[in-house]
């Protein structure tokens, strides 16, 4: 659940703008933040604060890339799946990580490291194949930089 203190800045926010529900994604964003995903009662107090209904949150939750509604793993990585990224070697991309972490697109390593999620175009056409590791773009990848990149993130967190 978000804390005291998070409730107090976003209502404070809240109170600036005529029309809360321009800030959704703003408020669940920072619900996330605090909590690593939104969870349902993320859902109910974003929607308690905007004054919308729980599904109306819900609904704009599963339409934006970056509000994840289930747990992710500490390192999140979007797979471009654009036609340019595709054309350049994403599958390629996409294959090798899904191998190499033991999990396929959707799912969270066991230890909670990594999660694979594949996203529409992450707008790096000019450096594809490319992925996002925590909102940061990499790219043009090969196989080798890409393990060079996880290694150095499996390091990280151990």
């Amino acid at each position: 659940m978000p804390t005291d203190s998070l409730i107090e800045s976003l209502e404070k926010e809240i109170r600036t703008v005529d029309h809360p529900r321009e800030l959704a994604v703003d408020v669940m964003a920072a619900i996330q933040a605090r909590e690593g995903y939104l969870s349902d009662a993320g859902v109910e107090e974003a929607a308690r604060l905007l004054g919308m209904d729980p599904i109306e949150v819900e609904e704009l939750s599963t339409f934006y890339t970056f509000i994840y509604r289930e747990p992710v793993g500490r390192h999140v990585i979007h797979i471009c799946d654009s036609v340019v990224c595709w054309m350049e070697g994403s599958e390629t991309i996409g294959g090798h990580l899904m191998e190499k972490l033991g999990i396929h697109m959707g799912e969270t390593t066991p230890d909670g490291r990594f999660t694979l999620l594949p996203v529409c175009c992450i707008g790096y056409c000019d450096r594809a194949p490319a992925v996002l590791i925590n909102k940061k773009a990499y790219g043009p990848l090969t196989i080798a930089l890409l393990d060079e990149i996880i290694d150095r993130l499996s390091k990280e967190t151990e």
